[in-house]
């Protein structure tokens, strides 16, 4: 069925376009009687409004954009979960977009959503982020940006995130206590805010424990996937680190990963080498053994992103000063079989 126009539903009564707008929109300037044949007729004709160009006159699209670095890894998908209820309670649309961890297509993703005339913007930043000129253009533009997860600390805009310096001192500080002294840690990518936080919450429990830190425990995970996991494990062993009696990840897909291989070698966990992971995915809790890890309450971190983000574009279009909050979300330990 081909879609009524505005300008069809003008010339068929004889008026401007602009006052069939009006009319549509109740503007007291317009007289009842032109309103009630604009109405009738467009109700006849099954008259749609074109919402985008609405959106031009109210400055408001009634959506929001999302990027994330991956959809299948369980963290991100509880976020989503969160922010797509919550944008539905308060009338919005969601556009959601992957980086693959890749920033050339971040930055053109943000591009889209600009081009799209979003109300706002939420992103957790890839891997490979450093260049952050693309997202100062967000902010600059007057698009109200919430950073989660992987952020920037420099960026002058709203921040959800954990204290992932202490949920990784915690870990760390669990497995000494529980009597393990050579632990490995299976890192993500050198440039991430949080992977340099988990790190340096690594390292600080080590020194504040009296255990010296040795670079060569450290292995580098940069996507922090199952694959990595596996293949770290396998290079673990076969360098003959006989000693090592703990290995922390950065994920739990990674975690997931030296299971599989410390499983196919016969290496017992825990009795032989612990295995903790990170995010509290749900495949930890089905994997043999079931996997210690870090409770982050994602679906806690997207009420939260989308609260903020839909409170400043609030603040926008009342035209209100808004002061930009960076929100803390609590983690804890669950702690399962491999420890």
């Amino acid at each position: 069925m081909k879609k009524t126009t505005l300008k069809e539903i003008a010339e068929t009564l004889g008026i401007s376009i602009s006052t069939v707008s009006k009319a549509l929109k109740n503007y007291p300037d317009v007289s009842a009687k032109t309103k009630k044949r604009v109405i009738d007729l467009a109700e006849s004709l099954q008259f749609t409004p074109n919402t985008f160009a609405q959106s031009l006159r109210s400055n408001e699209s009634k959506t929001i954009g999302v990027i994330i670095p991956s959809m299948v890894h369980y963290y991100f998908s509880s976020i989503l979960d969160a922010i797509i209820k919550e944008s539905e309670k308060n009338g919005y649309m969601v556009i959601i977009l992957q980086s693959n961890e890749d920033h050339e297509l971040e930055k053109k993703q943000i591009n889209l959503l600009l081009n799209k005339g979003v109300d706002g913007i939420l992103i957790s930043l890839a891997n490979g982020t450093k260049d952050f000129q693309y997202l100062q253009k967000v902010i600059d533009y007057g698009i109200p940006l919430v950073l989660f997860d992987k952020i920037n600390k420099l960026l002058k805009c709203s921040k959800v995130i954990i204290n992932d310096i202490k949920a990784s001192y915690d870990v760390v500080t669990y497995l000494i206590n529980k009597g393990y002294k050579r632990i490995a840690y299976f890192r993500g990518d050198l440039n991430p805010q949080n992977s340099i936080d988990r790190f340096l919450g690594y390292k600080k429990a080590l020194e504040d424990n009296g255990i010296k830190y040795d670079s060569s425990l450290v292995y580098l995970s940069p996507i922090a996937n199952f694959d990595e996991g596996y293949a770290n494990a396998k290079k673990l062993i076969e360098e003959d680190k006989i000693d090592v009696d703990a290995i922390y990840t950065i994920t739990d897909l990674t975690a997931i990963g030296v299971i599989n291989y410390l499983n196919e070698k016969n290496i017992k966990i825990p009795d032989e080498i612990a295995v903790f992971g990170f995010s509290n995915w749900f495949m930890s809790s089905v994997i043999t053994p079931t996997l210690s890890s870090v409770e982050q309450n994602a679906y806690r971190t997207g009420e939260k992103s989308v609260e903020l983000l839909f409170k400043e574009i609030d603040s926008k279009q009342k035209g209100e000063p808004f002061k930009h909050e960076t929100i803390t979300i609590d983690t804890e330990l669950v702690i399962r079989n491999s420890t």
